[in-house]
């Protein structure tokens, strides 16, 4: 039977050549490979490893190569899912957190483990659950950096042989059951209450404190104030009284330097005379006293009794 002049087997050939031909284009493209940045690709030549692509281009050999794994080498968060876990006293609380890490080696990440994710999840779970399981519930929420550093370091062991490095591990939430968070709560309260009582108590003890210092101050600045008044006030009298002394010491040495003059002494008697008699008229005036001399008619003797009678008197 023919067919626009070709027979059914040649037809047969040329569907067979062109699915052929078709399948060789298929695995001449798929050998040319175009590694992006920060990208592995793992090639296997019938079945076992060959090496390791590197970015850039690359053509391999049909139908023996084979692009087995393409691994990426930047750093990536994988999130850990929560998990319950007993504390040393017996509190379960529910655990997550976030592994950060990067590929250094693809060939043991594609051939060392079968997922480095899913083994790098369970490994941290088992020993965050171990690390819990040593702390009791309130030191659970103070040592995050110890339970971080455990799982770090169990990671770093295990992921030499998966070719990963593990840069960090964050805990991101511990919840404790409600009924202990409500007694957590009330404790929080009660010790913060307790904070304020004793920050009041301070408070007043340091005002009292201040109170009674600038009371006794108060006290020393006015019996200081109180000794300077007394001590200039003496020594004000002091001085007075040296000024009335040498006020009197002078008068009394010019009143005797008057005396010693000619005259003087008569200028003195007359001036004591005179002092005298005003004295009797002032005390005569006086309707509460009287005053009366032994003898008003010899008031000449009594001045010279006195030592006030001048002596042209005498001589009459």
């Amino acid at each position: 039977m023919e067919l626009l002049g070709y027979t059914i087997f040649d037809v047969f050939n040329m569907v067979v050549w062109g699915f052929l031909f078709l399948i060789l284009l298929v695995q001449l493209i798929r050998a040319m490979r175009i590694v992006p940045a920060q990208k592995a690709y793992i090639v296997e030549r019938l079945g076992k490893y060959k090496c390791t692509l590197d970015p850039g281009f690359h053509l391999l050999i049909p139908f023996l190569d084979t692009v087995a794994f393409i691994q990426d080498l930047r750093e990536e968060s994988i999130t850990v899912p929560p998990q319950e876990c007993f504390t040393s006293d017996n509190v379960q609380v529910e655990v997550d957190g976030m592994i950060y890490i990067s590929l250094v080696n693809p060939v043991k990440a594609s051939y060392g483990v079968t997922d480095y994710r899913t083994a790098a999840i369970q490994l941290s779970q088992t020993t965050t659950r171990s690390v819990i399981g040593t702390l009791n519930l309130d030191r659970t929420f103070e040592e995050r950096d110890l339970i971080s550093s455990q799982i770090i370091n169990v990671l770093a062991d295990a992921g030499e042989a998966w070719g990963i490095r593990v840069h960090r591990y964050e805990v991101k939430n511990i919840v404790p059951p409600p009924t202990v968070k409500n007694a957590m709560e009330l404790q929080v309260t009660a010790e913060r209450e307790r904070r304020a009582i004793v920050a009041r108590s301070e408070g007043e003890k340091q005002s009292r404190i201040n109170r009674s210092e600038g009371l006794k101050m108060e006290l020393i600045n006015k019996s200081e104030g109180e000794m300077q008044r007394r001590i200039n006030e003496a020594e004000g009298k002091a001085k007075e009284i040296r000024a009335i002394a040498e006020a009197t010491a002078n008068s009394v040495e010019v009143l005797g330097q008057a005396i010693n003059a000619r005259g003087g002494e008569e200028s003195v008697r007359l001036q004591l005379s005179l002092k005298y008699l005003t004295r009797l008229s002032s005390l005569a005036n006086d309707r509460t006293h009287i005053l009366l001399p032994v003898d008003l008619t010899r008031v000449e003797d009594l001045l010279a009794s006195l030592g006030l009678r001048s002596d042209s008197a005498e001589g009459k």
